[in-house]
């Protein structure tokens, strides 16, 4: 019997998160009501409120949902001896692939992540805590193998390269890059420069570049 209340349960969450994509894509998170999002999921609004608090939640559910992806691929993609530019790459770009199934729906994401509400803050700071803890691991990683130095603070590492992706995603968006393969290569260029350095290797520590 739990089992089948579970399924229920899932089926339902899955036809709120569809209605989602499509309601919040096309009319906008601010014109969608939670009676729009039930009646396009095919349920009551009592079984929304009896999942998600608010629309919020709900797309905050979105982000959890792509923190599984990340993992997955993390684990399934890249061999224990890739590269820190290979980790990196292939997380952003799992977020990029997530993020833009849906050009509406996903500007409409980024905005809520970024700009968090006050009525799911604390929320967004634990899935946030999650991200960072992904980058971190991998960081850690790359330390161990020698590829990072050890004085660097990782959490900043991680705002420092987000913000990268951030430059790309909105490159996209605004039509300067044109597809996956642009974003790819892009971010490659950007986190190639970014663990090298910017620095002329045949400049002294104290001379001015």
């Amino acid at each position: 019997m739990a089992g089948l209340r579970e399924q229920k349960k899932q089926k339902n969450i899955a036809a709120i998160m569809e209605a989602a994509i499509f309601l919040f894509g096309e009319r906008g998170y601010e014109n969608t009501t939670i009676a729009a999002l039930a009646e396009a999921a095919g349920i009551g609004k009592g079984t929304i409120y009896s999942y998600f608090k608010s629309k919020n939640e709900i797309l905050l559910a979105f982000c959890e949902e792509e923190l599984a992806c990340m993992h997955q691929e993390l684990r399934q993609t890249v061999p224990q001896a890739g590269s820190l530019e290979e980790k990196l790459l292939l997380i952003f770009m799992c977020e990029f692939r997530y993020i833009t199934k849906n050009k509406s729906f996903g500007r409409t994401l980024m905005r809520e992540i970024t700009f968090p509400r006050l009525l799911t803050i604390e929320k967004s700071k634990e899935i946030e805590e999650q991200f960072i803890q992904i980058f971190v691991s991998v960081f850690q990683e790359a330390q161990d193998k020698g590829e990072l130095r050890r004085d660097i603070e990782l959490t900043m590492t991680c705002g420092h390269f987000y913000g990268l992706y951030l430059m790309a995603l909105s490159a996209w968006y605004s039509g300067r890059l044109h597809g996956e393969e642009d974003v790819h290569a892009s971010l490659q260029i950007m986190f190639n420069q970014a663990l090298t350095g910017l620095r002329p290797k045949d400049k002294e520590d104290g001379e001015s570049t």
